[in-house]
């Protein structure tokens, strides 16, 4: 096929410039370019201001001119050098660029004027080849202009023929403030994506119909409703407000994704990277952020008092709570914290943790770890024997419903002898506090876990002791912790789905694990003897719309929620406090005292001993019905063990 010459010539200059393209595309302009086009602009501004100054004239002075040239180059080629003008990469500029262009070329300025002033009686010199002051300002402003502007250009070009096309992203960034700035910039010179940005969303009424990097600042109900997001098809919200409070990131968020997008935050600067901000400082909303809330405010000192320089004894310290509160002991300096656990592999991951990782290493002399198991009584004596522990947090406990209704031997011996192990123990080895970790699966418990839990709680609240004080706290579910929900719905994602929900009217208390043990401390230094503590847990989530909002934050549309019915013993509502409980306040807000119905510990033993001549039938209709005897408002829930109940309870 015969081509024109034309079109031999257009294939070329399309050859000649895909070639120039790949080439550069990744590889910036050399500082050394930068450097001769910035002269060259230097010599266009002084060409152009004198051109205007000697437009009328009838005679140049052309020595003069060259001289006053060379005066302004050597001071702006040393101001440049030394201020690394040049420096930058171009497509990249941002306003620490500018800001050595302003500064670079005022120190050449102010050089030149003091040049005058010194010069202004030498006849000579000062008429012809010292610059008028007019001259010299003249010059340098339009020098910063071309200077900003050959960059703004050159980053332009980058932007429109050298970067990769990709589709765009069209986003909306909530907070037009600093943060909001720090994200446009972030966002417009990532190299490997275009983003396009909208809209700027602030509730500040003073900033409404202002403009921000060139884009328009709108109210929120503006930009989030249904017409302004598909007629610009905007996807993503990034939320740009470090210090924002969590109820209303979450108002914001809940909002966003109820309209279809994705949702990012720019985290506050305390967990920027080397205290600098890159794109991949933007985070993904996770779920967690929807189920936050405000963090607590502590009596730090009461906590001290309790635990400064004493003894300290964490059971189930490899667990999801156990671990967080030895972690959040060791800011409170105590002589030794005793961790026991019986899981190896989880008891080695926590002790590398806090021998490895600031500031938990800071107290690394006082960390004990011992592999034990709370129900081997001898074994536990001479844990307490060597360590003469003087505060116990006992957290160690079985607690997943469906194993424990099908092992109620493993249940009772663990979570009702294990705890009145360590009980006893704190009471023959003298220890000035035990605090318990109870849930609110005991409040009226319809399955084998939460009754071996409130058998626990009967016993420790039934001890009398002048010198140990016995204190039980109570709460429900913790984000993130093993086995629970949340992990579970990331594993079905990560699977492609489906989530399962026993329920779809199935519903939960949530805290985050650093709150409730920040509380369970708080609680325990408070607490005198005998008393239970029941914590604030906010709002119950439903767990079907849990399931949505992972979904929603996930960006993927097909994933299905199926429904797979009540596990034994599962109920569809927590309680915190049994229907004939009250609470009292505390000096802590979050904090309650619960009115529990009181038990003599002479008829606590005796029911005691004869669960304990039942354990070595291993029979489990026997063993529950000792523990509906003991606990008579636990009514089975879908369980085998429901025929115990009696007709009353059912």
């Amino acid at each position: 096929m015969n081509l024109t010459l034309r079109q031999r010539i257009n294939h070329r200059i399309k050859l000649f410039t895909i070639s120039f393209i790949r080439r550069y595309r990744n590889n910036p302009a050399s500082r050394w370019t930068i450097f001769i086009i910035d002269l060259f602009t230097l010599i266009a501004a002084f060409a152009i201001t004198d051109l205007f100054r000697l437009r009328m004239a009838s005679f140049i002075d052309w020595p003069s001119l060259l001289i006053k040239l060379f005066a302004f180059s050597i001071l702006a080629t040393f101001f440049y050098l030394v201020i690394g003008t040049y420096r930058s990469i171009i497509r990249h500029s941002g306003m620490y660029d500018i800001y050595k262009v302003l500064i670079s070329n005022l120190l050449a300025t102010v050089v030149l004027i003091a040049f005058n002033l010194v010069n202004n009686n030498h006849p000579i010199v000062a008429n012809r080849f010292t610059p008028a002051y007019s001259e010299i300002l003249m010059t340098f402003a339009l020098q910063i202009v071309f200077m900003i502007s050959v960059r703004l250009l050159l980053q332009n070009i980058y932007n429109e023929y050298f970067r990769s096309h990709r589709p765009s992203v069209n986003i909306a960034i909530y907070g037009a403030g600093s943060a909001g700035t720090i994200a446009y910039n972030a966002l417009t010179q990532d190299p490997n994506h275009n983003y396009r940005i909208i809209a700027y969303i602030d509730d500040a009424k003073q900033k409404k119909d202002a403009a921000l990097n060139g884009i328009h600042i709108m109210q929120r109900k503006d930009v989030l409703n249904p017409d302004f997001i598909k007629k610009n098809e905007i996807t993503t919200l990034i939320i740009a407000i470090p210090s924002i409070k969590i109820a209303y990131k979450q108002e914001i968020t809940n909002q966003a994704l109820d309209l279809g997008l994705k949702v990012k935050a720019v985290p506050h600067i305390s967990k920027w990277i080397n205290d600098s901000f890159s794109l991949n400082e933007i985070q993904d909303i996770k779920i967690e952020d929807l189920l936050e809330r405000e963090s607590i405010k502590l009596d730090n000192a009461n906590i001290v008092r309790q635990v400064y320089d004493k003894v300290v004894m964490v059971t189930g310290a490899a667990g999801s709570i156990g671990s967080e509160i030895c972690r959040q002991l060791t800011q409170y300096n105590p002589a030794k914290i005793i961790m026991v656990d019986q899981a190896e592999s989880p008891m080695y991951d926590l002790q590398f943790e806090l021998r490895n990782t600031a500031p938990y290493n800071k107290a690394i002399d006082s960390m004990v770890f011992v592999i034990a198991n709370v129900k081997d009584k001898p074994r536990m004596e001479q844990v307490f024997q060597q360590y003469q522990p003087q505060v116990i947090y006992h957290a160690a406990a079985y607690k997943h419903v469906p194993f424990m209704e099908e092992n109620p031997y493993e249940a009772i011996l663990v979570n009702v002898f294990g705890s009145k192990n360590i009980a006893d123990l704190a009471m023959k080895y003298h220890a000035e506090k035990f605090v318990m970790i109870s849930t609110d699966k005991a409040v009226n418990p319809t399955n084998v876990m939460g009754a071996t839990k409130r058998m626990a709680e009967i016993y420790i609240q039934s001890r009398q002791s002048t010198e140990t004080h016995f204190v039980t706290t109570r709460f429900g579910n913790v984000l993130g912790s093993n086995g629970s929900v949340i992990p579970l719905f990331k594993k079905q994602l990560a699977a492609g789905g489906p989530l399962t929900v026993t329920h779809r009217d199935i519903v939960r208390y949530f805290m985050t694990i650093p709150e409730a043990c920040n509380l369970v401390l708080e609680a325990g230094a408070m607490g005198g003897g005998g008393d239970i503590f029941v914590f604030d847990m906010g709002a119950p989530v439903k767990i079907y719309d849990l399931a949505s909002k992972m979904i929603q934050l996930s960006g993927r549309k097909n994933i299905e929620i199926k429904e797979v019915g009540l596990r034994p013993g599962e109920k569809l509502y927590e309680e915190l406090l049994a229907t004939k409980e009250n609470t009292l306040p505390t000096y802590h807000p979050k904090i309650l005292r619960a009115q529990v119905r009181k038990y003599a510990s002479t008829d606590i033993d005796t029911l005691y001993e004869q669960l304990r001549q039942i354990m070595p039938t291993f029979d489990d209709m026997q063993l529950v019905a000792k523990m509906k005897e003991i606990v008579p408002e636990f009514v089975s829930q879908n369980s085998v063990f429901a025929k115990l109940d009696k007709p009353e309870n059912k």
